[in-house]
């Protein structure tokens, strides 16, 4: 997945900088033996816990029994030679909690408010420090896979205990929202801190993620910490720290899965340059956000499987895009301090915008869309994703949804189809968030007209620009109504969820009157709320 500016990895540089840290939990033969012996139901356990002997004690001790090994000898090493995962890091008090912040009064329903305020109070559950009583260090006496943090974070939960920088957005995101200021700085000090010593910032907080980062958010963070808090002092570290991030193998923690795929025995057999070659695609896919969809398959979804990855080989609309709003967002930061520096991110994201207009966007769709192949063979992806979302999110708009609030319209009318089409709401929260920013993007005199009606005795697929599905009305994926029977799928009876003003779909409108876009922003945030709520 490459930028289109140089269409080099942006890290190719800085990982000759970082640390040769050998776990011995990924350890070739003792990784494997463990993982495909299948102890654990979480491939990620195993590599979490620390050694309760020295790595070396731990390798011979392995050795001693790796001949014929029997399912009761691995687990007795296992018990004697490791502790518990996890232990490393402890769960702590969140100092300044306020269990009424000002987003609250917001919330008319009392249902939906009580749920809110009940949701802001999970993150008193989530604040963790490292246990520095637990590190193992530089003693020899034991070995952690564990990245140690300076300061306190905020983990996703479940079998992700530790920090995360994809993650780390939209926990961003949140915290500010719920005026947790002190978390977001402590939050980025960590991430600075491993810009200053790693070199760049890591998929998350384990060794085993060493070999690959994610899309470079740090930028946009910091951007939305200053601006919310007003806190400039923090640009005094940040500045250097944000220059390096955009100039800057197997995974462990998914062992079995990527060893299963490689060495699948209903598949062709791959030889070693081959199953390298997979295993590098799995772990770009990782890096990328997107692990895994079928927009990475090098011949589109119809029956593909991770083997037909091509993520190094496609440039992606959603990086460029991410890029594109470091750089305005570093401009924006520098303030008057430093201009030679604001006009080099400026031309940077001038670059940038006119490349990924130029290559990736399709007027006739009214589309964004990434480019399968470096050598441009391929042309465009023809398969629709929330990826065509991103550029409207950091603003870059083409010129003729500028001009045209048809085409503006056109360009979202995906979510209209969605909303009104099927149950549930619009696939991953990631996605309902860009999309939600996207909208917001777009100016007023393109964006306040009604909402379009469909044609009379046709459904919502009929406002979408030919082509942009990349599929007819009658492939589109049936909605079920019943255990055995779908909705029709075609005419105007496949809408089975029109927005009709309930919290289930799209609720009601503030005012009198309400521009397309805010009617789909209002039915994708009532959507995600109700589907929330009734799932959680």
């Amino acid at each position: 997945m490459v930028p289109v500016g140089n269409l080099l990895s942006r890290r190719s540089n800085s990982l000759t900088q970082v640390p040769k840290l050998l776990h011995v939990n990924c350890s070739y033969q003792l990784l494997q033996t463990v993982e495909i012996g299948h102890l654990y139901p979480d491939d990620k356990t195993f590599v979490d816990k620390p050694t309760s002997k020295p790595p070396q004690d731990v390798l011979n001790d392995f050795r001693n029994i790796s001949t014929n090994i029997t399912y009761g000898q691995l687990v007795t090493f296992l018990q004697e030679d490791f502790t518990g995962e996890g232990q490393e890091l402890e769960a702590i008090a969140l100092q300044n909690f306020n269990p009424e912040p000002a987003f609250l009064s917001n919330v008319t329903d009392p249902l939906v408010r009580a749920f809110a305020q009940t949701v802001h109070g999970f993150w008193t559950q989530l604040v963790r420090r490292t246990n520095s009583s637990a590190l193992c260090g530089n003693s020899n006496r034991c070995e952690s896979s564990l990245i140690p943090l300076n300061h306190t974070f905020v983990v996703p939960g479940g079998r992700f205990r530790e920090q995360y920088y994809w993650d780390s957005f939209w926990i961003v995101e949140g915290l500010l929202e719920s005026e947790l200021y002190d978390i977001v700085n402590a939050t980025l000090q960590n991430f600075m801190d491993e810009l200053d010593t790693i070199g760049f910032i890591p998929n998350g907080g384990r060794s085993y993620y060493l070999d690959r980062s994610q899309l470079p958010v740090f930028i946009l963070m910091l951007h939305r910490y200053v601006t919310v808090t007003g806190d400039r002092s923090i640009l005094a570290r940040a500045l250097c720290l944000a220059e390096k991030e955009l100039a800057c193998a197997p995974r462990p923690e998914s062992y079995l899965t990527d060893y299963t795929t490689a060495n699948d025995p209903n598949l062709p057999a791959l030889n070693e340059t081959q199953r390298a070659a997979l295993y590098a695609e799995l772990a770009t896919g990782a890096e990328s956000g997107w692990d895994y969809t079928a927009r990475w398959f090098t011949y589109g979804p119809a029956n593909g499987t991770l083997r037909d990855l091509n993520v190094r080989g496609t440039i992606a609309v959603d990086l460029n895009s991410v890029l594109y709003g470091a750089h305005l967002a570093l401009k924006d930061l520098y303030g008057n301090r430093n201009s030679t520096a604001r006009s080099r991110h400026l031309a940077a994201a001038n670059a940038l915008r006119a490349g990924v207009l130029d290559l990736m966007w399709d007027e006739q769709k009214a589309s964004f869309s990434l480019l399968k192949s470096l050598n441009f063979t391929n042309a465009r992806n023809q398969m629709l994703t929330a990826a065509t979302f991103y550029p409207f999110w950091v603003g870059i708009i083409p010129n003729a949804v500028l001009a045209s609030e048809q085409a503006a319209y056109g360009a979202f009318s995906s979510i209209h189809l969605v909303l009104n089409r099927y149950n549930g709401t619009y696939p991953a929260t990631f996605h309902q968030y860009i999309a939600l920013k996207a909208l917001r993007r777009l100016p007023s005199n393109i964006s306040s007209g009604p909402l379009p009606s469909r044609p009379n005795g046709q459904s919502t697929f009929a406002l979408v620009p030919a082509g942009q599905l990349g599929m007819s009305e009658t492939e589109l994926p049936g909605q079920p109504i019943t255990p055995t029977q779908n909705a029709t799928a075609t005419g105007a009876g496949a809408d089975i969820n029109l927005l009709n003003g309930t919290v289930t779909n799209g609720g009601n409108a503030s005012t009198g009157s309400e521009g397309w876009a805010s009617v789909l922003e209002r039915g994708l945030a009532n959507r995600y709320y109700a589907g929330t709520f009734c799932s959680w």
